[in-house]
């Protein structure tokens, strides 16, 4: 299909960054990434509903494994003959540490991706379990939920409507279900059936013919449907629920928003994914994390916060607590904001409230964990991804002071032909030159090399000579006609600031590891 370039409306992002490059992109799109849901089993949820009907099925506690033990082994069957009649083995995993993904890829190649059974694996993993307990002073007996460990199975599968996901099925009361899906290969579903062309590179669109139509698509994504298919999807693969009249009640235990923006080519995002990552590194702080989610931090909630930016290849991720905003150049032509949340009650909205005593109103309140969420939480993720879009558009200024940082880090060459390496940012030493010309009292006096030897101990005279040569040759200080002082130039105090940025955030170490 043709390429539409218009930047869809439906959006209603605003952003510098947007404006800028309006010509060089192809299109936006909001979409659900990974989402992990969990199943409860409401009927033995919780220790008293358990102890009840242990108790009306004549069971004491401490024989919960006349109960247990038969719902255990119906799940094991299960496992097995649904592997069998899909012609594969269950493969145990016994060392920890192998990427299931990866496996699954691998087994991908060369299967296709036609929809039905994918592979089976089986893990001993932790989990919450079900123990009889005895409280001597009461003469009590009864149930506990505790840390455990029994026997998973990870039934992959491919969809035809959800695409790619699992369901984690425990062998062990009280059975919590783990589903994961990626509303991206919905999209693509159904944009197929719907006759848009598209392409879909790792859970990334990377062109389509109708943007706007891609959009409506997956603000229009029933919950109602996801539902059905979770009951199919737990009938399946987890039997007990037939045993247990409540069935699963569905919650989001991890949900990512990802908002991309579609460059035409890598060549178009290279340079602007440089300079705001660059940029996005040494200046989001805490407070600003969540701000972007929508939250005020209290001086005491920001110094108790676990806030911290990790760079992983290309990646920037800013985690705040239990969510993260993430950036990412995805295939090298798209941009990718991404906010992750792993509680999503952090998140607070306008919704109607029951009250204890019966009444009920509509006030800010936090968001359920319950996969009705799902429709509210979008509008909340987006926003989140779209104020980071619109501080990126802030950030990223081309001025000439800009590209000249990029000219300070190359070498030149002085009038007798010799080469003087630039200034690297990331390395200690240059940085400790860079914040050792910037005392006030320079300023006033001026810079001169008895001075620097005071700031920077561990050189000589001649050393330092050295540097203020490279110094002057990259236009960062200038001489004081016929003395032997300088002075910062423009130039130099715009260098020295971002050397400044780089010593606040201590981000230094992470970026200046050697790359494997």
């Amino acid at each position: 299909g043709s390429m539409n370039t218009k930047v869809p409306a439906n959006l209603g992002l605003k952003s510098k960054l947007l404006d800028r490059y309006t010509d060089q992109i192809d299109g936006m799109l909001g979409c659900y990434d990974r989402v992990i849901i969990t199943g409860t089993l409401v009927d033995v949820a919780h220790p008293d509903v358990l102890t009840a009907r242990l108790y009306a099925l004549n069971i004491r506690c401490f024989d919960l494994k006349l109960f247990a033990e038969p719902l255990r082994d119906q799940v094991r069957d299960n496992a097995i003959l649904v592997a069998r009649q899909a012609g594969l083995e269950v493969e145990y995993l016994e060392r920890r540490g192998l990427r299931k993904e990866d496996r699954i890829a691998e087994i991908l190649e060369r299967r296709g991706r036609h929809p039905g059974l994918v592979h089976v694996f089986s893990a001993m993993e932790s989990c919450k379990c079900f123990k009889p307990w005895h409280d001597k002073k009461t003469g009590k007996t009864g149930l506990k939920l505790t840390g455990g460990r029994c026997l998973h199975y990870y039934f992959y599968f491919i969809d035809e409507q959800l695409g790619l996901g699992y369901v984690r099925v425990p062998t062990w009361l009280p059975f919590r279900l783990q589903v994961y899906f990626n509303q991206h290969q919905w999209l693509a579903n159904q944009l197929r059936t719907q006759g848009i062309d598209q392409e879909l590179a790792d859970n990334t669109f990377l062109s389509c013919s109708d943007w706007t139509k891609a959009q409506a698509v997956v603000d229009g994504f029933e919950i109602k449907l996801l539902t059905e298919r979770l009951q199919r999807l737990a009938e399946q693969f987890c039997p007990v629920v037939k045993t247990f009249r409540s069935g699963y009640h569905w919650s989001l235990m991890q949900v990512e928003y990802a908002l991309d923006v579609v460059f035409k080519s890598a060549a178009a995002l290279r340079p602007v994914y440089e300079e705001i990552s660059r940029q996005a590194i040494f200046t989001v702080r805490a407070p600003d994390v969540a701000r972007f989610l929508g939250k005020r931090l209290s001086p005491e909630a920001e110094v108790n916060s676990d806030f911290h930016t990790r760079v992983e290849g290309t990646r920037i991720k800013h985690q705040l607590n239990r969510q993260a905003i993430k950036m990412y150049d995805k295939a090298g032509r798209v941009l990718r904001i991404e906010c992750v949340s792993n509680d999503v009650s952090f998140y607070r909205h306008h919704r109607k409230v029951e009250h204890r005593d019966g009444t009920s109103g509509y006030q800010v309140a936090d968001l359920k964990k319950s996969i009705f969420s799902l429709g509210d939480l979008r509008g909340l993720m987006r926003a989140g991804c779209a104020r980071y879009l619109e501080f990126l558009g802030e950030l990223e200024d081309r001025s000439p002071g800009q590209t000249n940082l990029d000219k300070i880090s190359r070498p030149v060459q002085d009038p007798q032909e010799r080469s003087w390496r630039g200034f690297n940012f990331f390395l200690n030493t240059d940085l400790s030159v860079l914040l050792g010309i910037v005392r006030g009292e320079y300023q006033i006096s001026g810079l001169s090399n008895r001075r620097m030897q005071s700031v920077l101990p561990d050189k000589t005279g001649s050393q330092i000579g050295r540097i203020l040569k490279r110094l002057r040759l990259h236009g960062l200080i200038k001489k004081i006609g016929k003395t032997y002082k300088y002075y910062l130039t423009e130039l130099g105090q715009k260098a020295v600031l971002v050397g400044l940025k780089l010593k606040e955030h201590l981000i230094v170490p992470a970026l200046a590891a050697p790359r494997a």
